[in-house]
């Protein structure tokens, strides 16, 4: 090992005022569904220029119950991206709905907006862009597409909180919005996820979907509530909102931070011909939740292996979902159909980047990085 200690390729950032806010929580009346829920939900939904927020006990549900809050079933389809994390598809696939994959661009690796239209069939519903490692989509042109075709716009921006698209926050435009706030995320509650739409019905629908499908009617008493549509227990508890709340306090450092090591890491790699970095157009602000480079694909596993070698916990995101059995088998998706995704996973490795990544981890990163890709090229 020629590091003293594995360098993750990203990782939380929780101080002791972080932990004196979880404790509080834990020594009040309140562990689950008590204030810091709506609190935590305010608070996000004010960062983001959003009416409404919703918290989840992950990325997945929230994904799932804004699937469903759209009116999503069986035989309806989402057109999305291959590349991006299962969750995204997944549930789509268990509202009963089909998820049309369209290529990529090859410099932003999102969804590529020209190729939207040609997947749009009478069965169609929604589009589920995915803001890539941090980066937004081209949402003008998405916006379009689903204006003509009267289709909703459901952003997954599990990667992006924080980012913004030609001024504009992320979860500030689209009908729905979808945070994460895993470890590895810009903040985190541990496990949980989030909502944010302008749309009042949504929202409500949002909250019945969180909780059993269950909605009260006070009228009848206290106690009664209604099934009409059922789901599950989506809920996010109280001391993990308490988290939420005091990581949102620092999500400006921690942007700019993620910004600064975006920027070195491109000015180390920019001139080295065997290493294409990561794109950032002039009209987003990325957040940049990975820091994605691509090298020779015939190289890509001994690189990989060689920088784990090291300690450096490099990643690969994603091996695009038509790729995977599932998917190939339930809808006959075959390798060769997403060529540009294709070729992007068979070159890419994901380098870390987090907060409290050090200074000498980071020219350690580079200086590895650049060893093994020019040994191997």
């Amino acid at each position: 090992m020629e590091n003293n200690k594995n360098i993750p390729y990203g990782h939380q950032w929780i101080d002791r005022g972080d932990i004196k806010e979880v404790v509080k929580v834990l020594k009040s009346d309140w562990i689950t569904q008590g204030p810091k829920v709506g609190e935590f939900e305010k608070a996000v939904a004010k960062y983001c220029k959003a009416k409404y927020a919703v918290a989840f006990s992950s990325g997945t549900s929230a994904l799932y119950a804004a699937y469903k809050s759209a009116g999503l079933k069986q035989g309806d389809e989402v057109i999305t991206t291959p590349l991006t994390f299962a969750a995204t598809s997944n549930m789509i696939f268990f509202c009963g709905a089909k998820p049309v994959f369209v290529d990529i661009n090859s410099d932003t690796l999102n969804v590529n907006p020209k190729l939207i239209e040609k997947r749009i069939t009478s069965k169609t519903r929604a589009i589920a862009p995915v803001d890539f490692a941090g980066q937004p989509c081209d949402y003008d042109n998405i916006f379009k597409i689903a204006k003509k075709h009267k289709l909703l716009v459901i952003e997954d921006a599990s990667h992006a909180l924080g980012a913004e698209y030609k001024g504009k926050k992320v979860g500030s435009f689209s009908d729905m919005t979808i945070l994460s706030f895993h470890p590895v995320k810009h903040i985190t509650t541990g496990e949980g996820g989030m909502v944010l739409t302008n749309n009042k019905i949504f929202y409500e629908k949002l909250k019945i979907f969180r909780n059993h499908g269950m909605v009260k009617r006070p009228e009848k008493g206290k106690w009664y509530y209604e099934i009409e549509t059922p789901s599950f227990n989506f809920r996010i508890t109280d001391f993990q909102c308490a988290l939420g709340i005091s990581q949102l306090k620092k999500i400006n450092s921690f942007i700019k931070r993620r910004r600064e090591i975006a920027l070195i890491y491109n000015n180390a790699f920019k001139n080295i011909k065997e290493i294409i970095i990561p794109t950032e157009k002039n009209y987003v602000k990325s957040s940049w939740h990975l820091y994605p480079i691509q090298v020779p694909a015939i190289h890509r596993r001994k690189i990989f292996d060689a920088l784990h070698g090291s300690g450096i916990g490099a990643q690969v995101h994603y091996m695009p979902l038509h790729l995977h059995p599932f998917y190939m088998r339930e809808f006959g998706y075959k390798q060769g159909d997403f060529p540009i995704s294709e070729k992007y996973y068979e070159r890419a490795i994901t380098l870390p980047l987090f907060p409290s990544i050090t200074k000498k981890e980071i020219s350690f990163i580079i200086k590895k990085t650049k060893e093994k890709v020019i040994f191997y090229a």
